[in-house]
Parts: structure tokens; sequence; C-alpha cells
């Protein structure tokens, strides 16, 4: 009797120490709330908002420990919207990162699957709308710079650093997984990052080649009207820095991020989409200026303005469209996970879309104005699990 309870002690030491190695962890953010607009696509607009500061998503994060510093990962992410439960990309569970890799304590990480590109990674932290604030209505016009994670890379490897003493960098492929069309639908990006106490800065590049929706939907992006990407292209380039630097409760950043769009295929936002001649080039030059403030454990303030200036070039026609865009956001913690905000925006647009096409504004995340000026006020709860 005696020796099959240490028997069986022993089974259980060993099983319990199996399953400390390994974990997996279900985790994610809800956020509704009440959005107003007082122009969109004409006519004022209330409406029960999913994801206007943060991304509504779950996700299953896991890892084995292999030894000697070394884990297997992965990561199964799917966004929805929380108002009807349907997915944020049609016909796709998991919609913004499914992966798997190894990693290593000494010389980073390798893994292979959908993920997010180096701009996401390293850049958008230091913006308003990117993972530090995590502020969607601040998003710059279209998301063009993807400084909001509008969309993620399909079939690509990526590698992530170490922190060798407050640096990161990284690098990303996005293949086109089809015979034949190596260029068309493929995707890369590399970015760093380096943090010393109350400062950080951080750079990246990422180029999308003919992520136009029916020349190869199985490459790396997914575009179109209801998909992912707002607008698609022969050639995409984007590229940015940022910086920040916090002083006691507060914390004030810059970014600055470059895109251009040669041959311009699609334009959409929140289902609207716009009438692009072809042989359109837009390149746009993003200045924000953000901050926040925290006024006590509970309570905190942020803001940002955002500059756009635009260039339309092409046998279409020039135009130069501006906008400007200011957010204000509340948020206040009810517990570690909970909080509740209120927010909001204000953008102006001018100059012509080219071809004597008068610009419109077009607040991130919602249908854009019939004229220049566009208000929205959002107040909401979020829940982080």
């Amino acid at each position: 009797m005696k020796k099959n309870l240490l028997v069986a002690g022993i089974i259980g030491a060993f099983a319990v120490s199996a399953h400390a190695q390994s974990s997996v962890t279900l985790y994610g953010t809800l956020d509704a709330g009440l959005v107003y607009s007082n122009n969109s696509g004409g006519h004022n607009n209330w409406q029960q908002g999913s994801g206007s500061v943060s991304d509504t998503y779950f996700g299953l994060r896991g890892s084995e420990d292999l030894g000697g510093g070394l884990r297997a990962v992965f990561t199964l992410e799917s966004g929805f919207n929380l108002g009807n439960g349907q997915y944020s990309e049609k016909n796709t569970m998991f919609n913004r990162q499914a992966f798997v890799g190894l990693k290593s304590d000494k010389f980073g990480t390798l893994t292979l699957g959908r993920q997010y590109d180096s701009v996401v990674d390293y850049l958008a932290p230091l913006s308003e709308a990117g993972a530090g604030y995590g502020n969607n209505l601040a998003g710059h016009p279209f998301d063009n710079d993807n400084l909001d994670n509008s969309f993620s890379i399909k079939n690509s490897v990526k590698y992530t650093s170490a922190n060798y003493a407050g640096l990161k960098f990284g690098g990303l492929y996005g293949f086109s997984n089809s015979a034949g069309q190596f260029s068309n639908n493929r995707a890369w990006s590399a970015g760093a990052s380096y943090s010393n106490g109350p400062l950080n800065v951080a750079a990246a590049y990422l180029q999308l080649n003919n992520s136009v929706n029916g020349i190869n939907p199985s490459g790396s992006v997914s575009a179109g009207a209801g998909d992912n990407a707002n607008l698609t292209a022969a050639l995409q380039r984007t590229y940015g820095v940022g910086a920040n630097y916090s002083y006691g409760p507060a914390t004030v950043g810059f970014v600055w991020t470059h895109t251009q769009f040669d041959n311009l295929i699609s334009a959409s936002q929140n289902g609207t989409s716009f009438a692009i001649p072809s042989g359109t080039n837009l390149h746009l030059d993003n200045f924000e200026v953000n901050g926040r403030y925290a006024l006590t454990p509970a309570l905190g303030l942020a803001a940002s303005y955002t500059y756009t200036d635009g260039k339309v070039s092409g046998s279409n026609g020039s135009g130069d469209p501006k906008w400007h865009t200011v957010s204000l956001q509340a948020d206040y913690s009810l517990s570690r996970r909970t909080d509740v905000y209120v927010e909001g925006v204000y953008q102006h647009a001018s100059g012509e879309l080219g071809n004597g096409r008068a610009n419109v504004s077009a607040i991130n995340t919602l249908s854009p104005s019939t004229g220049q000026n566009q208000v929205a006020a959002a107040v909401g709860l979020r829940h982080r699990f």
C-alpha cells in the first residue's frame, strides 16, 4: 500500500512539473459604448460602437519550455464586433494573428504564420492609436500608415531580437504563396526601438507589392472593402520615426510617418468605398503630437493632434489633400481590468483629392463625412482579461 502511494506521489510530481513547464493563456479586450458623429455619409448618427478606443478581440497564447532557455510559442488571435458577434474580417477566424515558433532568451524569437509588421511592433506603441494608448478614433486618416494595425501580414516569417540593454530590433517577410507570382501581394518590413529610462525611440519600414484585391488573394494582405486594408496600391511604402518621454505622471511624444501609394487601386473606410481613377498616386506625411497625464492612479487624460499633408499626382490630375485631427480622452479605471472612458474627436479636411474632387473628413473607424468637418464623441466600457 505504501509502495503504491509512493509511486502515485512520484507520478503526480512529474505531472505537476510537466504542467508547470507549459502554459496556455486566454486573453483579450472587450470594448463597447455609444458613439455619435455629426456627419456620416451626410447624416448625423448615433450607434452602439465596438472597439472605439481599443480593438475587441480574444486570443490564445501558449508556451512550452524546451530547456536551455528555448521555448516553443504560439498565438491565435481573432478580432470581432461586440455588437453583432461577427468577425472583423469575413470568412476568417483568426484574422489578427496565427503563428507558431521558437523563442530563445539569448537570440530572440522566430515565428511563422499571420503576424503584425514592424511598423505595428516598434513604431505604433508611441502613437495615440497604437498599443501604448489604444485609441482607434485618433488613428491617422484611413489608417494610411497602419499604426492602428488595420491589417496583419499572412504567410510571413518574422524575427524579433531579445532585449539587449533596451535595444530591440526585428524584421518580417510575407510570401505571395503563389507559383509564378512571387512579387504579387508580398510584404516585408524592418524596425527597431530603444528604451532608456524615461526615453523611448523607434523607427520602422514597411513595403507591400501589389496587395490588390483579385490579383493574388492567397498572398500576404487581405485587401478591399470588407477586409482589412483601407488603401491598396501596386506599390506601398511606409516609414517613420517616433519618440516619447515620461516625467513623473506625464508622457509626451511625437511620431512622423510617410506613406506612399503608387498606382492607388482602392480606398475604403468602414464599408464606404471611394471612386479612384487608375494611375493615381497618393503620398501622405503624418505629423502627430500626443500626451497623457495621470491625475490620480485611476484617472488619466490623453490628447493628440495630427496634421496629415497629402499629395495626389497621376494621369487624372493633382491635388493637395490635408487633414487636421484632434482627440481628447478621459479614462477612469474601476479595477485593474475594467475602465470607463469618454472621448471627443474633431477632424477638418481641406484641399482636393485630384481631378477637382474636394477632400472630405474621415475620422478613423467611422463612415466618412460628405464635407470638410467631422465631429465624433464616444462613451464606453472596456474590460481586459
